[in-house]
């Protein structure tokens, strides 16, 4: 299940809570973005062990901006990003999100 998230304070809360989650740093306007986001839905919904989450950049762009300087991870969007015990461990942009380089990822940690 895809859970949004908005502000630094409930990101702050998933490092001290989640050991490993996915993000997706997600655009509302653009296409590219639009088909990230359906892969990364096939991959939270296919019973997937490590929690998903996603912010709207439009919405929350100082959470997106915070996350590029905490982890030193270029902005892109969209953008998914695998955080494991508290660093940002594997990160993909636009095309190369998809249902299976998420799941390979996750097997990588």
């Amino acid at each position: 299940m895809l859970e949004k998230i908005d502000t630094i304070q409930q990101f702050d809360e998933l490092m001290k809570t989640e050991g490993t989650f996915y993000l997706l740093k997600h655009s509302l306007t653009c296409p590219i973005s639009h088909a990230a986001y359906k892969e990364y839905e096939k991959f939270a919904g296919s019973k997937q062990e490590i929690p998903t989450y996603y912010l709207a950049v439009q919405d929350s762009r100082p959470l997106s901006n915070e996350i590029a300087e905490r982890f030193e991870v270029k902005h892109e969007s969209p953008q998914a990003i695998l955080f494991y015990e508290g660093k940002a461990l594997w990160n993909a942009s636009h095309w190369k999100i998809t249902n299976r380089s998420l799941a390979d990822a996750a097997t990588e940690k």
